[in-house]
């Protein structure tokens, strides 16, 4: 029962980071010490697996796929996305330059995490850390689509937001956000269906749902495979990927925003990108409480890695 407990903060610790654009639930989980065995537990989902379940072999079924874990994990990942999307819409709207902070500490400490996992180090292992860093940190200066509630756009935005959601370094909400419809699944739709609006936020979480759960599938089998066979190469470019994301949380830079009418008549304001990268003025109180947001989330990811235990190997 405590190891189920213990699973479920960690999931949801993993769906707070996707909450956020910039961060990502893939290296959270991999810094819990459970990536690999996500990974597996979902690659258990096979025709072995649905053989055994109409079969009635539950326990077989069970113990297959890891249920119990897999579970666990996605029930504080779903209570996550329920409790933190009001909570982390407020933040951002009222503190910004802080939320960003505290990730950013967050992402700044986990990347010795993950490179002194590389075994032996090479040329091969130093140039893919180079092309994930250029390949994340270019994604801060895209330019973000417009907001688009097709439901086939909303099933694609559910596959590419889950792969990158399970790639440690690359955020689905900042995929999200980069096509277009960050504030409608990640905010809008995640405050209407904690608010009983269901309704309306099935509308759009039902076809990113379906796009995500077809992503998982795929995707999990792939990066189980490429972590047996190229596990160095792996960890150097999700090393990148890390590094290079902190182009896009960097909590000193203007978020650019602009205003649209929906169908219905409603007005509302979606993240178009960011600019003006800055340096923290050391003469503004708010920036010394920003710097020590990112201390705190220091702290709070050397907490995690204690917690947690060691890692996978």
């Amino acid at each position: 029962m405590i190891s189920i407990l213990l699973n479920a903060v960690k999931g949801y610790t993993i769906g707070a980071a996707n909450v956020v654009p910039g961060v990502s639930g893939g290296t959270m989980a991999y810094l819990l010490g459970i990536y690999e065995r996500l990974l597996n537990a979902i690659k258990g989902f096979d025709l072995e697996a649905i053989k055994l379940l109409f079969s009635f072999k539950i326990k077989e079924f069970i113990e297959k796929t890891d249920l119990t874990f897999l579970v666990s994990i996605f029930v504080g990942v779903a209570a996550s996305f329920l409790t933190l999307a009001k909570f982390l819409k407020w933040g951002f709207e009222n503190y910004p330059l802080y939320v960003w902070s505290v990730f950013f500490g967050l992402i700044l400490a986990s990347i010795p995490s993950l490179l002194k996992s590389v075994r032996s180090w090479n040329a091969g292992c130093v140039m893919f850390v180079i092309v994930g860093l250029v390949s994340a940190g270019s994604m801060a200066f895209l330019t973000p689509a417009s907001e688009n509630t097709n439901f086939l756009y909303l099933m694609l935005c559910g596959v590419v937001a889950m792969a990158s959601m399970i790639i440690p370094g690359l955020s689905g909400s900042f995929v999200l956000l980069l096509m277009g419809n960050y504030k409608l699944v990640m905010l809008d739709s995640v405050s209407a269906l904690g608010d009983g609006n269901f309704s309306e936020a099935l509308k759009v979480l039902m076809p990113v749902g379906i796009g995500a759960v077809i992503g998982l599938v795929l995707l999990a089998r792939f990066l189980s495979w490429l972590f047996k066979k190229y596990h160095d190469l792996a960890l150097s470019l999700i090393g990148g990927f890390v590094a290079g994301s902190l182009a896009v949380i960097w909590p000193w830079k203007d978020t650019v925003t602009e205003t649209f009418t929906k169908e219905s008549g409603e007005i509302k304001e979606k993240i178009t990108g960011f600019t003006n990268w800055l340096l923290p003025d050391l003469t503004a109180s708010g920036d010394w409480i920003a710097i020590g947001f990112c201390v705190l989330g220091i702290i709070l990811l050397l907490l995690t890695e204690k917690l947690a235990g060691s890692k996978e190997s």
